[in-house]
């Protein structure tokens, strides 16, 4: 591949991290804290890319300017066979090589759906008990992250839940046996580390429940709990009061609670 072409290529790669970084489809791939560091390295791709184009072309002026230069057959007034200088012409690089370009175009024109049902009923929860439990808020009801709920709820014991009106947000995931879930994908750096954390749920349950529908989940917490079937880790409960519907977020992906 000519260095014209690798320059392309580096362009194309910059520029789709540019749009992926100015736009919320970056937060498929990455959570959203490391949005700086995509956008420098676009920067850095787009800088490099024009960087070099910008030296071939003047390596280009000067061997031109070298070759004007040169007479044919005479210098000074004295003939005779004079040594030119050719440039050597580049090895034409095989059309493959431009397939190269296609996952870079497939970043920019497609946007990946979100993990979901299918890689949450094939992993283990992914639940971690936190250093410590924040105060909550006296809100009614109280919107709590799914991550926060399940750690609450598994590890302590729901002290802070009791008695407690709760809002949670997250999608279904229906197991080939025993209750649904509503489960969020974590992630430590970005989509290919996600794993699920996974809520069950009791009481009034809607009767149909489509895989990777997203709910909007009252009620109030219930100490019973579950064993995921996967990894035998503890899965809560909730008491579900009421399930909405709800278009997926912007950010689909939560934080491990710690």
């Amino acid at each position: 591949m000519t260095r014209q072409a690798q320059s392309a290529l580096l362009f194309l790669l910059g520029a789709s991290l540019l749009h992926a970084g100015t736009t919320d489809l970056y937060l498929r791939y990455v959570k959203e804290g490391l949005r700086p560091l995509l956008l420098l390295s676009a920067a850095v791709l787009i800088t490099t890319a024009l960087a070099t184009l910008w030296y071939d072309r003047k390596q280009d002026r000067k061997h031109d300017g070298k070759h004007d230069g040169k007479h044919d057959g005479k210098h000074d007034g004295i003939s005779g066979p004079t040594k030119t200088t050719t440039r050597p012409t580049p090895h034409k690089p095989p059309r493959t090589t431009w397939l190269l370009t296609l996952p870079i175009l497939a970043l920019i024109l497609v946007a990946p759906p979100a993990l979901g049902s299918y890689t949450a009923t094939r992993a283990g929860t992914a639940l971690q008990e936190p250093y410590a439990y924040d105060p909550l808020p006296p809100d009614n009801p109280l919107t709590l992250p799914l991550t926060d709920y399940a750690a609450r709820a598994a590890y302590d014991k729901g002290r802070t839940l009791k008695n407690r009106h709760l809002r949670i947000e997250g999608f279904v995931a229906t197991p080939p046996s025993g209750p649904p879930y509503l489960v969020r994908m974590t992630l430590n750096c970005c989509a290919a580390d996600a794993q699920p954390v996974k809520i069950a749920l009791t009481g009034e349950v809607p009767p149909v429940l489509r895989p990777d529908t997203w709910l909007r989940v009252e009620g109030t917490y219930t100490p019973e709990t579950t064993k995921d079937p996967v990894n035998g880790a503890l899965i809560p409960y909730l008491k579900v009061t009421r399930a909405t519907p709800m278009k997926p977020p912007k950010d689909p992906y939560d934080a491990l609670a710690r």
